[in-house]
């Protein structure tokens, strides 16, 4: 109840003074890192400590392991771990066949579909997490790199609209938070700036692994406004403009946040 309220006054702060702030980019551009204590940020700087590394290990036995009819496991088609160098960076992508932009996590579940021939994962699911976590890992230290493409160009577009679109019973949008007020606090919290360099990540309030999708409907859910399903275009589309305002940045996957 206490962060309702929280959440409450600080929605009508926003709303008396919306009017005359501006909607500036964040600048200089921060993780979510450097808004932690020094005890979760030595949980993360340490392989041994973090959590998120039990689901790893797990990616790891799964990305080895031959499933559905072809009875093919991910290494039979992409060889050694190190053919994953980079690959997590450069998504959301734009995937030809569905003529939209689909994340890591949908990309996975393709090849599951196509190439193993099994059951695509539920999204979100511990399985689809830790496959995903260990083909983030390797992509581990090197910069978020969002493809080039046209044809992502008004998807994208479409992101930035939904960043700044304000919803819910509060009447707040992404860039009112995470934009004009990173650095302050919100119900004894740091509100960080929303930049997805840690995806999927290890967080204590969840006790688990989850992705940025989690996060995003969590806001919403914060705003009381009615979260789009997993695997929602309209979902797909805030990540990539996120990915977008994050370029260059170093992805640090699996993260652990509070």
């Amino acid at each position: 109840m206490k962060h309702w309220r929280a959440a409450l006054l600080f929605g009508a702060v926003l709303a008396c003074h919306a009017q005359t702030q501006p909607m500036a980019q964040p600048e200089p551009r921060h993780s979510g890192f450097d808004f932690m204590g020094t005890a979760v940020q030595t949980m993360q700087r340490d392989d041994a400590l973090n959590p998120a590394m039990l689901w790893v290990k797990q990616g790891e036995t799964l990305w080895h392991t031959p499933a559905g009819a072809s009875g093919k496991t991910c290494a039979s088609c992409h060889g050694a771990v190190s053919s994953l160098r980079g690959v997590a960076t450069r998504f959301p992508a734009f995937d030809a066949d569905l003529q939209r932009p689909i994340n890591l996590a949908q990309r996975i579940n393709q090849c599951r579909q196509n190439r193993q021939q099994a059951e695509p994962w539920r999204l979100e699911s511990p399985d689809l997490l830790s496959l995903e976590s260990f083909i983030a890992l390797q992509s581990r230290g090197l910069p978020i790199a969002p493809p080039a493409d046209a044809r992502l160009q008004s998807f994208v577009e479409r992101g930035r609209a939904r960043y700044q679109q304000r919803l819910g019973q509060l009447d707040l949008s992404c860039a009112q938070c995470h934009d004009q007020r990173w650095g302050q606090r919100l119900g004894g919290t740091v509100i960080p700036q929303a930049h997805p360099t840690g995806y999927p990540l290890y967080r204590l309030e969840w006790q688990g692994v989850g992705s940025l999708q989690r996060r995003l409907r969590n806001c919403l859910s914060g705003v009381r406004a009615q979260p789009w399903p997993y695997g929602a275009t309209e979902l797909v589309e805030l990540e990539l403009y996120l990915a977008a305002q994050a370029r260059g940045m170093t992805l640090e996957s699996p993260a652990v946040r509070p």
